[in-house]
């Protein structure tokens, strides 16, 4: 049997058993308390089980019985694939616009260079990104999905790990050549150094400072001096036109590292404990569209 019978009654007992009242669960679904009844008793009888201890007193007058909590679950988990389900087909007639929240410099750098192998595998769905950088209302501001660097944990929002960055010292090419070519770390003395102060207010996230005492050469290069800049992008951009060093990290530089626009002078590399996010309120789990681009996000991440 592809789908189960009595999918009404079904319903009027999912909503039963979250509100624990037939008032409230005919409210919800524009019916008649009665009618409410007639569909639970319909189904009790259909099952042979009772789905609710009913008493005359106390602050409910409903309580799930055993079976009926252990079975509560699955019987929503499927309402939410159904309810997937039809968005998916509701797409195949209409485009359907959502939202994605993502730090400016990872759109820059990471994203917006991938998204059209989305557009081509989802053509109905028209995804508009957000890169206003502050941390939004995901209900106030209607955002659908987000990508957030940091722990991991938001109040309210469900995460998913997507990528960890290294951290390690990049330049133009041209830095490599000619007087005071960058050969070793004391070589960053006859430099400018770039400031990456985006995440300043996160003690973990790598500097200058703390890239050089990871390296073993933390005396040898004042790591007060230098341009500082709160975009992470606009630092990487300031190194590429060959204005200075900047501390790179694997996921900004992918693409100028493989073009050869930027170059990494030095092996030594300093781990980091944040990382990127897809992040997503509770309610928006099961939504086709929300589950189609973590699908594809995970999978261009390379995360199994």
């Amino acid at each position: 049997m592809r789908a189960p019978n009595n999918l009404n009654a079904l319903r009027a007992f999912e909503a039963v058993a979250r509100h624990l009242s037939y008032t409230a669960a005919a409210a919800e679904l524009n019916v008649t308390p009665a009618a409410i009844g007639q569909l639970i008793r319909g189904l009790e009888s259909y099952l042979d089980i009772e789905l609710f201890h009913r008493s005359s007193s106390g602050p409910s007058r409903l309580a799930l019985t055993d079976a009926a909590r252990v079975a509560l679950p699955d019987l929503q988990g499927g309402f939410d694939l159904l309810s997937s389900a039809v968005e998916r087909l509701k797409a195949s007639k209409s485009r359907i616009i959502f939202t994605a929240t993502v730090p400016p410099a990872f759109a820059d750098k990471w994203l917006l260079w991938r998204v059209e192998r989305f557009q081509r595998r989802h053509p109905y769905y028209d995804l508009r990104i957000d890169t206003s950088g502050h941390l939004v209302d995901f209900t106030a501001e209607r955002i659908d999905v987000g990508i957030r660097y940091g722990a991991g944990v938001w109040p309210g929002l469900i995460s998913t790990f997507l990528l960890r960055d290294e951290f390690f010292p990049v330049c133009s090419p041209t830095l490599l050549k000619g007087r005071n070519a960058l050969k070793k770390p004391a070589d960053l003395r006859h430099h400018p150094l770039i400031h990456d102060i985006s995440m300043s207010g996160f003690g973990v996230f790598p500097t200058w400072r703390s890239w050089l005492l990871h390296a073993g050469y933390g005396d040898l290069v004042d790591t007060d001096r230098g341009l500082q800049l709160n975009d992470s992008a606009m630092a990487l951009q300031t190194a590429l036109s060959g204005n200075g060093v900047a501390l790179g990290r694997t996921t900004l530089v992918e693409r100028d590292l493989a073009e050869g626009s930027l170059v990494r002078p030095f092996d030594e590399v300093q781990s980091c404990e944040l990382a990127y996010y897809l992040v997503h309120r509770k309610e928006g789990s099961q939504r086709a569209p929300v589950l189609a681009f973590k699908e594809w996000l995970l999978e261009e991440a390379g995360v199994r």
